[in-house]
Protein backbone atom coordinates (compact mmCIF):
# COMPACT_ATOMS: atom_id res chain seq x y z
CA UNK A 1 0.00 0.00 0.00
CA UNK A 2 1.24 3.36 -0.50
CA UNK A 3 0.99 6.40 1.92
CA UNK A 4 0.30 10.10 -0.03
CA UNK A 5 0.44 13.80 2.07
CA UNK A 6 -1.70 16.11 -0.12
CA UNK A 7 -2.14 20.12 0.76
CA UNK A 8 -5.68 21.16 -0.16
CA UNK A 9 -6.09 24.40 -0.16
CA UNK A 10 -9.38 25.27 2.29
CA UNK A 11 -12.02 26.27 0.14
CA UNK A 12 -11.42 22.77 -1.56
CA UNK A 13 -10.97 20.48 1.07
CA UNK A 14 -14.27 19.73 2.28
CA UNK A 15 -15.22 18.56 -1.32
CA UNK A 16 -12.20 16.82 -1.72
CA UNK A 17 -13.34 15.00 2.07
CA UNK A 18 -16.31 13.88 0.69
CA UNK A 19 -14.69 12.75 -2.32
CA UNK A 20 -12.08 10.72 -0.56
CA UNK A 21 -14.96 9.33 1.38
CA UNK A 22 -17.34 8.17 -1.74
CA UNK A 23 -14.12 6.59 -2.95
CA UNK A 24 -13.47 4.17 0.12
CA UNK A 25 -10.09 5.70 0.13
CA UNK A 26 -9.13 5.34 4.50
CA UNK A 27 -7.49 8.54 5.57
CA UNK A 28 -4.97 8.93 9.20
CA UNK A 29 -7.48 10.90 10.56
CA UNK A 30 -10.14 8.45 10.07
CA UNK A 31 -8.64 5.14 10.67
CA UNK A 32 -6.05 5.78 13.65
CA UNK A 33 -5.43 7.84 16.69
CA UNK A 34 -2.25 8.47 17.39
CA UNK A 35 -0.78 8.54 20.77
CA UNK A 36 2.92 8.49 21.96
CA UNK A 37 3.67 5.95 24.19
CA UNK A 38 4.89 6.50 27.79
CA UNK A 39 8.27 5.42 27.53
CA UNK A 40 8.71 7.51 24.56
CA UNK A 41 7.32 10.54 26.32
CA UNK A 42 9.89 9.91 29.45
CA UNK A 43 13.12 9.06 26.91
CA UNK A 44 11.99 12.88 25.37
CA UNK A 45 12.19 13.96 29.44
CA UNK A 46 15.31 12.23 30.02
CA UNK A 47 17.19 13.28 27.62
CA UNK A 48 15.78 17.53 27.95
CA UNK A 49 16.97 16.71 31.78
CA UNK A 50 20.50 15.49 30.57
CA UNK A 51 21.02 18.06 27.72
CA UNK A 52 23.88 20.69 27.63
CA UNK A 53 24.49 24.59 26.77
CA UNK A 54 27.49 23.31 25.12
CA UNK A 55 26.06 20.48 22.76
CA UNK A 56 23.65 23.01 21.67
CA UNK A 57 24.30 24.49 17.91
CA UNK A 58 22.50 27.17 15.51
CA UNK A 59 20.55 25.29 12.80
CA UNK A 60 22.49 26.95 10.33
CA UNK A 61 25.66 24.72 11.31
CA UNK A 62 23.37 21.55 10.76
CA UNK A 63 24.72 20.81 7.07
CA UNK A 64 27.84 20.86 8.26
CA UNK A 65 27.36 18.84 11.31
CA UNK A 66 25.76 15.60 9.08
CA UNK A 67 27.85 14.00 6.83
CA UNK A 68 25.40 12.43 4.22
Amino acid sequence: MKEVILKIPENKFDFFMELVKQLGIKTADQDEEFETPEWHKELVLERMKNAKEKDFFPLEDLDNKIKL
